[in-house]
């Protein structure tokens, strides 16, 4: 998308987004049958991530699979553009969080901690969680092509305070903070697919063999940091809570891939529970495992 295209976009969010939720939901019902019905938006990604992962499945079971994960979709498209104009007041009645004790205490103790989190409900919300922690709180992020999008994206991201550090600087993001004696929550989002050229591991994921990034594992191992599981459920309609989970104490010394396939389960477990939430539209088996020599 050129200049002129972005900012007319800009433009009609900033305007759009100032409706309140009852009335943005609306649009998402009708952004539904956009995706759903007319455009049949990557339908075809979408029926095969789903057969491919659950092959017992039946094909109605499938199909109702497919339909509440457009709709939840929709909602989802709505509520990160919501942000444009979302206020402290209504962040913390849209999102909530439990077991918050786990991470005071994690805090005090002087730990830092990395936070692990998959595209599954509303990921984009927890950006909030600067109003709930102590920690200082960074997000690290995938930069996007579009470099207006990517903007108008961490524009969105940090509103609040948030700190967003692309992967390539996390080490010096790491050596400042603890320079400067900040504890700190590095928030990392691992279902990405890696670039063909940097994957170092697989494993089963949802069936399939699945290349996975190893760096919450490097990175966690190499300063001894916790690790929590954010499991994010869907409480109603714009409404979500975040649930921190302990999946590691101390991680310097455990073995190798150990923290990895402890998150990569972790995830798959909550998908298989409530399929619909995980972005199925995303093309993360587009590598294939090379054959063993």
């Amino acid at each position: 998308m050129g200049a002129i295209g972005y900012y007319i976009f800009y433009g009609i969010n900033w305007v759009i987004t100032l409706l309140p939720f009852r009335i943005l939901y609306l649009l998402s019902d009708l952004l539904y049958l956009v995706l759903y019905h007319i455009i049949g938006y990557r339908r075809k990604v979408v029926a095969l991530n789903l057969r491919n992962s659950f092959p017992e499945k039946s094909a109605a079971e499938l199909k109702t699979i497919e339909k509440k994960f457009y709709r939840h979709l929709a909602d989802l498209m709505i509520e990160i553009l919501k942000l444009t104009h979302m206020s402290k007041k209504q962040s913390l009645l849209h999102m909530t969080i439990t077991n918050l004790e786990l991470l005071d205490r994690l805090y005090d103790e002087g730990r830092d901690v990395i936070a692990v989190i998959g595209h599954y409900n509303n990921w984009e919300w927890l950006k909030s969680l600067v109003f709930h922690s102590r920690f200082q709180t960074v997000s690290i992020y995938k930069p996007l092509a579009n470099k207006r999008f990517d903007s108008f994206l961490l524009g969105l991201r940090n509103r609040e305070g948030m700190i967003l550090t692309p992967m390539s600087l996390i080490v010096r993001e790491i050596i400042e903070a603890k320079k400067n004696n900040r504890r700190t929550l590095y928030s990392f989002i691992t279902d990405q697919t890696p670039p063909k050229g940097d994957i170092k591991y697989w494993t089963k994921f949802l069936n399939q063999d699945t290349p996975v990034y190893l760096g919450v594992e490097k990175i966690a191992s190499k300063y001894d940091m916790a690790v929590v599981f954010f499991n994010v459920t869907k409480i109603k309609r714009g409404y979500y809570n975040y649930c921190p989970e302990l999946l590691f104490e101390h991680t310097a010394g455990l073995p190798e891939h150990e923290i990895t396939e402890r998150h990569v389960r972790r995830l798959e477990e909550i998908i298989k529970e409530k399929p619909e939430y995980w972005i199925w539209s995303h093309r993360r088996w587009k590598h294939k495992k090379p054959l063993a020599t």
